[in-house]
């Protein structure tokens, strides 16, 4: 499988990037509902949240290569027809999942770093506090976070059933392509 995208599927950074980020979203999110449950007296209750602060950097990470990627190496051409209502679906909801992909956990760096301090990816590197201060900064971050995560949730499931919908419905080679197989016969 060749690295760049070709006309007819994606190369293999793009599908790496896509699936991690997709397990990324999936765990982060189980990760944040479950350590929202953890008392003071679990042996998670630090390590919990220092995890998802790390694996968030992380994904956030992955999302600018991950554009970065998009604008260097496009795509397979869309299989709707430009200007159809299909055509614009997809657009608005990739659109909205990459806004998505860097509003939750910006969101969550805004409440990670409130008080002035970094953030430690495992220890690797630390990333910088650089907004402090503002009023009710962790408040209303967290408020966002915790509802801008919900909706990105949300949109991935609708995200993977249309994928789904295409492939055993439409019968079409969206998915594959996402696979990494061609469409061309």
């Amino acid at each position: 499988m060749q690295w760049r995208n070709s006309s007819s599927r994606f190369g293999a950074l793009a599908i790496l990037l896509h699936w991690l980020v997709a397990v990324a979203v999936i765990g982060l999110f189980g990760l944040g509902l479950w350590m929202t449950g953890l008392d003071y007296y679990s042996a998670w209750y630090q390590k919990a949240p220092a995890w998802h602060k790390a694996l968030g950097m992380l994904m956030l990470l992955a999302m600018v290569v991950r554009l970065f990627w998009r604008l260097a190496s496009h795509g397979p051409a869309p299989l709707d027809p430009p200007g159809s209502a299909g055509f614009w679906a997809a657009r608005l909801m990739h659109g909205t999942l990459y806004l998505l992909l860097f509003a939750v956990p910006l969101s969550g760096y805004l409440i990670s770093t409130a008080d002035g301090r970094a953030i430690s990816v495992f220890g690797w590197f630390e990333v910088p506090a650089l907004i402090v201060g503002l009023p009710g900064q962790a408040d209303i971050a967290g408020w966002l976070h915790e509802y801008l995560a919900w909706a990105l949730i949300v949109l991935a499931a609708l995200h993977a059933l249309a994928a789904l919908k295409h492939h055993f419905i439409d019968r079409d080679p969206t998915l594959v392509r996402m696979l990494g197989r061609s469409t061309r016969n």
